[in-house]
């Protein structure tokens, strides 16, 4: 039985998803996919300046690896630039990094048959801008009620990282107001079911997911991040974001 590989850690999901040309014909334009793990290893080299080993221990893999995947993410990079490629990133075998993502409370257990939801949240209503939110309203629900609920601060991150907070927090679904294309991408890739487009209050809105009658769609723009949508595609975590 070949040996499930060791996940890669990373500290965010990006912010950004899709890089296109500008003159290029979006509808047929040739895809290179750079993975998650092959993109943390570009940010944490090229951006932050760390050299190979400090990146291996960053993501908790050997260095070998890192010059690896450093490699193939070079060579797909100038591939885009040079042949006026979409650059798209996507998938990946990889977990947030759980000791630099911040969390500002201490979350609950989760049971486990539990269905945990977060919704954005300001003054007991639903936030209208999830990549703005200072706090999110977290209910734990069973057996078609709410066991318990607490609020989760955010620290003001970007869109990716809140992504990661709530993947962190072992959160299944969001609800939220507006959101842009690359916000829904970082939750696509955290595993988290969205519900947007939704407003009022928070309580009322997980009192009627509860019911099936939540008035949400999994695609509500905004103009923060509105710069993009999220593409359906094939994720390759194999469960280590969670």
């Amino acid at each position: 039985m070949p040996r499930t590989p060791k996940c890669r850690k990373i500290y965010s999901f990006p912010d950004y998803y899709n890089f296109i040309p500008e003159e290029a014909e979006k509808e047929n334009i040739e895809t290179i996919r750079l993975s998650l793990d092959e993109y943390e290893t570009i940010r944490l080299l090229d951006y932050e300046n760390l050299n190979q080993e400090e990146c291996a221990a960053r993501m908790g893999v050997a260095r070998t690896t890192v010059t690896a995947m450093y490699e193939n993410a070079r060579k797909k990079l100038i591939r885009a630039v040079v042949e006026g490629k979409r650059l798209s990133i996507a998938g990946g075998n990889i977990e947030i990094d759980r000791e630099r993502t911040i969390l500002n409370v201490s979350m609950n257990e989760k049971g486990d048959n539990a269905m945990r939801v977060a919704a954005t949240y300001d003054n007991g209503n639903i936030f209208g801008h999830f990549g703005r939110t200072e706090k999110f309203k977290v209910y734990d629900i069973e057996d078609g009620k709410v066991v318990s609920s607490q609020i989760l601060g955010t620290n003001g991150e970007g869109c990716g990282a809140l992504a990661g907070i709530l993947n962190i927090a072992k959160v299944d679904a969001l609800i939220c107001g507006g959101i842009g294309g690359g916000a829904q991408r970082a939750l696509q890739e955290a595993g988290i079911k969205l519900y947007a487009g939704a407003s009022g209050s928070t309580d009322d809105a997980v009192a009627a997911l509860i019911a099936g009658t939540l008035n949400a769609s999994g695609e509500a723009n905004c103009d923060h991040h509105d710069h993009e949508h999220s593409e359906g595609h094939s994720c390759g975590h194999g469960g280590c974001h969670h």
